[in-house]
């Protein structure tokens, strides 16, 4: 550890605040939850005045590395936010599609989850998902490429997709599964750890940077590839804020700090 700087706080919720502060003076460009508390840890976080708020919602993601597919897959939201409203999914669905181009993924599949391939005026994912997708042909959302509502099979498997005679960029090869809820979105991550063999990494997206929160039950090779995760967000926040630099000298010299 002697090459790191340890800064001494009294407590955990100290220990929150003081990290939080360290990214406003620009010497950290990532936060990572120890052994305090989930809540303590975001609760600083989304502080009006002194917290790490941006214009996006914040939201979780879980990059998994499934050993039945042929490519990682995003899962999202599976931890923050429990009943995301159509306005907060924009800003997930946005979040993970950034998260992606950070991990150079290209342009991402992105797939609206529900319980079916057809919009139901009775099942409200069916027609957020629908929406979803028309808000990304509008430049609403961009960088990525939607469909939905899908169901999970018909996402992930292209014959389950063909069976189904679903004609679709995204069915079969979505590269992100955005749940309807956390309650869906949590326990299809945990199926594929737990049931799947799958190896996942956690990190959270919309704050002034990235933030690694790992259960403190989780093993050493999720909390290092968390971390491998969060550093190339970082520096893919780090590039794109330099080139806004370059393009604009009139960029927010508070967002200017972390360059």
């Amino acid at each position: 550890m002697s090459g790191f700087t340890l800064v001494d706080a009294a407590h955990s919720q100290a220990a929150a605040e003081t990290a939080v502060q360290l990214v406003h003076q620009g010497k950290a460009r990532m936060l990572m939850k120890g052994s305090l508390h989930t809540d303590e840890l975001m609760a600083a976080v989304v502080r009006t005045a002194t917290g790490l708020r941006t214009a996006r919602r914040i939201s979780h993601a879980f990059i998994m590395d499934v050993p039945s597919l042929d490519r990682a897959i995003i899962i999202t939201d599976a931890a923050i936010n429990i009943l995301p409203t159509l306005k907060d999914k924009v800003d997930i669905v946005q979040n993970a599609i950034d998260l992606a181009h950070a991990l150079g993924f290209g342009t991402p599949k992105v797939a609206i989850l529900s319980a079916m391939e057809t919009v139901n005026p009775d099942i409200p994912s069916t027609v957020e998902a629908a929406a979803l997708c028309k808000m990304a042909d509008r430049q609403q959302i961009t960088g990525g490429i939607l469909d939905g509502p899908l169901a999970l099979d018909n996402a992930i498997n292209l014959q389950a997709a063909q069976i189904k005679k679903i004609d679709s960029p995204v069915a079969g090869m979505a590269d992100i599964l955005v749940a309807p809820d956390l309650e869906s979105g949590n326990m299809l991550a945990k199926s594929l750890t737990f049931m799947a063999g799958a190896d996942a990494a956690g990190i959270v997206l919309g704050a002034r940077v990235p933030i690694i929160l790992t259960s403190r039950a989780d093993s050493v090779m999720t909390r290092l590839a968390s971390c491998a995760v969060a550093a190339l967000v970082a520096e893919s926040q780090r590039l794109s804020l330099k080139q806004a630099l370059a393009e604009s000298p009139r960029v927010n010299v508070k967002q200017a700090v972390a360059v």
